[in-house]
């Protein structure tokens, strides 16, 4: 069985790469999905009260969760497997690079953005770094 890892942000493109498991899954490969999303941790300028800074994480969290949730229940609806949720803060492409490997999985699959400075032509940032940081193949779908 195909241990896959895919990064979801909400966007567009990690729905493609859903899918793109999913076709994977249709023409009669053997996946198991892992979903991972990371989250920032919250940013602040000047100070907040504690009440509030444990409002904005609780928010984030909650955030994530509908966001992971979501996720999930595309990846069954294409009739994908699914092994682990990830819920993770921190830097994006070392969380993902880290939950691969904790994982143990094959192959990373997630969308890129491409918003740097020549828009589409090139693959976003985290995209980038986890090609460099991971050591499984990553598929990167727009």
């Amino acid at each position: 069985m195909l241990k896959v890892l895919i990064a979801v942000d909400g966007s567009t493109h990690a729905q493609h790469a859903i899918e793109s498991v999913g076709r994977l899954a249709r023409a009669g490969a053997a996946v198991q999905v892992s979903l991972v999303n990371v989250r920032n941790g919250p940013v602040f300028y000047g100070e907040l009260p504690a009440i509030s800074a444990e409002e904005v994480d609780r928010a984030q969290r909650k955030a994530q969760e509908e966001l992971l949730d979501n996720a999930q229940a595309r990846a069954l609806a294409l009739g994908l497997t699914l092994g682990s949720i990830e819920h993770a803060e921190g830097l994006p492409a070392q969380e993902i690079a880290r939950a691969a490997s904790e994982i143990g999985v094959d192959q990373v699959v997630m969308g890129t953005h491409g918003r740097g400075a020549m828009g589409s032509l090139f693959m976003g940032s985290v995209a980038q770094q986890v090609v460099h940081l991971v050591k499984v193949p990553v598929l990167l779908v727009r």
